[in-house]
């Protein structure tokens, strides 16, 4: 859901920009300096407080974000809303023919397992002792699964770019409703070949929560927007506004409550 609403959030922010005039490589710029700052801010949280560099963990939630940002954002500027579809598209579909048809180096097949796919496989050997410490061998935010991890941030980019058409509220909750029921569905049937798996980032699971997160944005809007049912909305107004903060701030104590 993470991914997705900040999917959401590009075309609402660099839309406005690209239509004031903002020169393209000044937005460029700053796409790249915030991803550069989330990844850091995701390493920091690693290394604190032993910053034991030689462990670092380097994927992570933080560095996922950071990178899927980038990337869609990116892509947003660079390409059309058809464009985007099939990049997502492709993204699932590859990724889906190199999990389950390429064979893992040293294993010989094939396959899902959480230590022996390829992966797995993949991140041993670029990012060896730097994964995540309660697993060692694989981890939850692989290099890989990043693949498909865009597709769930373009899933938002074009929600949001269908939120800036300023349709009747009608139309577009149509569209989102529509939307949503037809990614999830779609990913409950590719579960049957590829099943739905968070820590791996199946294909499936990419259109299924896809499709989850298109429910929800619908039915806040419908409630917020339509409805005009606000006095329950400035809690998450103020931490939405302050995630990244939250987010860093819960880590930090965390990590020093178990020092």
């Amino acid at each position: 859901f993470f991914l997705f609403i900040m999917g959401v959030a590009v075309p609402l922010a660099l839309g406005k920009r690209l239509e004031r005039g903002d020169p393209q490589g000044a937005v460029i710029r700053k796409i790249l300096s915030r991803t550069f700052l989330i990844f850091f801010i995701g390493l920091f949280l690693h290394a604190f407080p032993q910053f034991d560099f030689a462990n670092l963990r380097i994927p992570g939630v933080l560095q996922r974000i950071a990178l899927v940002y980038g990337i869609t954002s990116i892509i947003y500027l660079k390409t059309t809303t058809r464009q985007q579809v099939w990049i997502g598209a492709a993204c699932l579909l590859v990724y889906w023919g190199l999990m389950t048809l390429v064979p893992v180096p040293g294993v010989g097949y094939p396959n899902l397992e959480p230590t022996t796919n390829l992966g797995a496989w993949l991140d041993n050997l670029l990012l060896p002792g730097h994964l995540y410490s309660q697993t060692k061998v694989w981890d939850p935010e692989g290099l890989l699964s990043t693949m498909p991890a865009v597709t769930t941030g373009l899933i938002g980019v074009l929600t949001g770019t269908w939120l800036r058409t300023r349709q009747d509220d009608y139309r577009l909750l149509t569209g989102i409703f529509a939307a949503g029921c037809l990614l999830a569905f779609g990913g409950l049937v590719w579960d049957l070949a590829f099943p739905i798996n968070k820590k791996i980032w199946t294909s499936s699971y990419v259109l299924y929560v896809g499709g989850l997160a298109l429910l929800s944005l619908g039915v806040v809007y419908w409630l917020v927007e339509v409805r005009g049912s606000r006095w329950w909305v400035k809690p998450f107004v103020v931490f939405g506004t302050n995630a990244l903060f939250a987010y860093v701030l819960s880590g930090l104590l965390v990590d020093l409550y178990s020092v």
